[in-house]
């Protein structure tokens, strides 16, 4: 059975996939059984224009609803033109059994026709069939019953189609809506990752570079770098699992201890304060992404010897004493790849060019209502600014 839905002038998309098509609406060319019926006991005559006008009838109505439910919207009208002539025409020379073609007629206008199209034909075509029964003699009996039975039949097509095409509509926005929260999953979990494994890498990179300078000279505290190392993999493992199932613990305070020590371990001296009431859980969560995003380029980028996080109420900022000169914007983000991994404090990782770190954070933050700023600080260095609205 065929399921392609009839022609839309206003292009509203497909019916659901339960939609009737071609093969329910054929057999509704039995209404002629009535015509054929007095055709074959010669109350129709002459028989052979009732012949010949059933075959006309049959074909044009079977082309009509073909064509309806391919969208080839010029035939199929053409053909409903066609019918309503043989119809009308005949009912008027021949009379009788052909006043049962009027409800056919009104299927065929209620597959073909859409909008104000349908709503005038279902509307005027009764008038005629009650007119051209009228003018045949039929009684008021017969006048209303064929002219009911028309409009009903070409309501009630039209009503089941829209109705169809209105749930396709329906199953068409609900596949988009579900594509679009893949996409903003899949974003969110793109960002998590780039802040989760940009910092993560980071302190392994500099604590590998430690190492390698500890190994001959200082034996023991090269083997506490690597000890390190294991340690921050392990905890790297576990936020990566967490950010699998959208939640990732520890807290602000985790963050800032772990801010502490990747900065010690990259020669830079960390002065942190924090001062008014703890955030509530999702600015902390916010706020720890700042953190984090923040020492990560202090460590990669600043070339830095002292930075200071300062967090007041739902205000973070973030400032390094780096060399004056150009500013890396993102950690580890860049189109071109990651940095090299030969970086230590002494030498910096080249700044990463139109990278995704502040801007993935700045997208987090808005989605919370609060803003990043970030750029060289009037004394030198660098500072980065988070606020968050309160309430957050």
């Amino acid at each position: 059975m065929a399921r392609t839905p009839p022609p839309s002038p206003d292009g509203t998309p497909d019916e659901a996939p339960d939609a009737p098509g071609t093969g329910a609406f054929l057999p509704f060319v039995l209404l002629a059984a009535g015509a054929i019926w007095e055709t074959v006991d010669g109350s129709l005559r002459p028989g052979w224009l009732s012949w010949a006008g059933l075959a006309a009838m049959s074909a044009l109505y079977a082309l009509t609803v073909i064509m309806a439910f391919r969208r080839r919207t010029l035939p199929a009208r053409l053909a409903l033109t066609g019918l309503a002539a043989v119809v009308f025409g005949l009912s008027i020379v021949l009379g009788g059994g052909w006043y049962y073609l009027f409800p056919l007629l009104g299927v065929a206008c209620g597959i073909t026709l859409r909008g104000r199209a349908v709503r005038v034909a279902t509307a005027a075509l009764p008038f005629g069939t009650a007119l051209v029964v009228w003018a045949g003699g039929g009684s008021l009996e017969s006048i209303l019953a064929f002219s009911w039975g028309t409009f009903s039949a070409g309501l009630v097509v039209a009503v089941i189609l829209h109705l169809h095409m209105v749930i396709g509509e329906l199953n068409q926005t609900r596949q988009r809506l579900a594509e679009a929260a893949v996409a903003e999953e899949r974003l969110r979990f793109s960002r998590d990752l780039h802040d989760l494994l940009g910092h993560t890498l980071s302190v392994i990179v500099v604590k590998a570079e430690a190492v390698r300078r500890l190994a001959r000279r200082d034996p023991g505290q090269a083997e506490r770098q690597a000890a390190d190392i294991e340690a921050v993999g392990r905890q790297a493992l576990t936020e990566v699992r967490e950010a699998v199932t959208g939640y990732r613990a520890g807290g602000l305070a985790d963050e800032l201890a772990r801010a502490r020590d990747a900065l010690a371990a990259a020669g830079v001296r960390a002065h942190i304060r924090r001062t008014g009431p703890p955030p509530a859980a999702q600015a902390e969560a916010l706020l720890g992404w700042v953190v984090r995003e923040g020492v990560t380029n202090i460590i990669r980028h600043s070339g830095a010897t002292e930075a200071e996080i300062d967090l007041t109420g739902l205000t973070l900022t973030i400032r390094d004493n780096g060399p004056d000169g150009p500013h890396p914007t993102a950690s580890d983000s860049s189109p071109d790849g990651p940095a090299e991994s030969g970086s230590t404090p002494d030498k910096p990782d080249k700044p990463a060019k139109g990278g995704s770190g502040l801007r993935g954070l700045a997208e987090r933050l808005g989605q919370a209502g609060g803003s990043v700023e970030a750029g060289p600080h009037p004394g030198g260095g660098f500072e980065l600014t988070a606020t968050l609205p309160p309430g957050v």
